[in-house]
């Protein structure tokens, strides 16, 4: 005697009339994607076009658009104001504590991720701790240290400054990139008769690309736009940075928004060049980073 069993039947997806089966795909939602997206590009982007129209339109014209061309205002902050020296003194001062900041951080974030020591836990939360006190509080001891080691008006303290100042986020996130590596790969190098500089130099530094890019990003970015130290330990007008020479536009009883608006665009060009330069290895430095290994 046989039995038959129901079997469960799955309904499939009906051919339309050119024979293809209808495949249903989600439509994004337009009100809970599309305008929350809408308003924060709105939010973003009208700011800077009000900097591009100001810069590139005539001086008096009170014209919605940056119509007819003009770039006097351009060569007044460049020319006159010195905006060559500013532009100049900012990169100097953002590249070489890029360069700082990136070295120290990386061998404090290697030492951090792979070696165990007594201090390591004091260490890490002297960093995370540091990152609560404003930059303000240490400008008078700062302004001292400075004065008898003589850094005072001279672009190598401001150096030092931002360095110091961005070490302690900068080592913990460079400590997060390299803890997603596994070690395994240094040991094996090792085995094979490399020493540990070696295997870092050989096995670390190309995986670690994403991660130094991201650091790096963010020290540039934090010293070009350092307002504060700049103009607390800089008086010589031929040392100014860019911010602190943008500062100087604004006057006491007016303000020329031409010329501010094309001092601004000098200063915001680099960062947007550099940002759309290494966009990918950013984001893939930050998601390596986020994720503890």
């Amino acid at each position: 005697m046989t039995t038959t069993t129901d079997r469960p039947t799955v309904a499939l997806p009906e051919p339309d009339t050119t024979g293809k089966l209808r495949v249903r795909t989600k439509k994004p939602r337009l009100f809970s994607v599309g305008l929350p997206l809408a308003l924060y590009l709105l939010f973003t982007l009208v700011p800077f076009y009000w900097m591009i129209v100001f810069a590139f339109r005539p001086a008096g014209s009170n014209s919605m658009l940056p119509w007819p061309l003009t770039f006097e205002h351009f060569d007044t902050v460049w020319n006159t104001l010195g905006f060559s020296f500013f532009f100049k003194n900012s990169l100097i001062v953002a590249a070489l504590s890029l360069v700082l900041t990136t070295f120290v951080a990386l061998a404090t974030g290697y030492a951090l991720a792979r070696f165990k020591f007594r201090a390591k836990i004091p260490l890490v939360m002297a960093l995370l701790c540091s990152q609560f006190v404003p930059g303000a509080m240490l400008l008078i001891p700062l302004f001292q240290v400075f004065r008898e080691m003589n850094l005072v008006n001279n672009l190598t303290g401001l150096i030092v400054a931002d360095t110091v100042f961005q070490l302690p986020l900068a080592a913990m996130l460079m400590a997060g990139f390299i803890a997603q590596i596994p070690v395994e790969l240094e040991e094996a190098a090792m085995v094979d008769g490399c020493s540990r500089l070696r295997a870092f130099r050989i096995i670390m530094l190309p995986l670690l690309r994403p991660g130094l890019i991201a650091v790096g990003s963010f020290a540039f970015i934090g010293s070009w736009n350092n307002f504060l130290f700049g103009l607390m330990f800089i008086s010589s007008q031929d040392k100014f940075t860019l911010p602190v020479g943008l500062s100087y536009t604004i006057g006491s009883y007016n303000v020329d928004f031409g010329v501010l608006a094309a001092g601004g665009l000098i200063a915001a060009v680099p960062v947007v060049a550099v940002f759309a330069v290494i966009q990918k290895y950013l984001v893939q430095g930050l998601s390596a980073g986020a994720v503890k290994g």
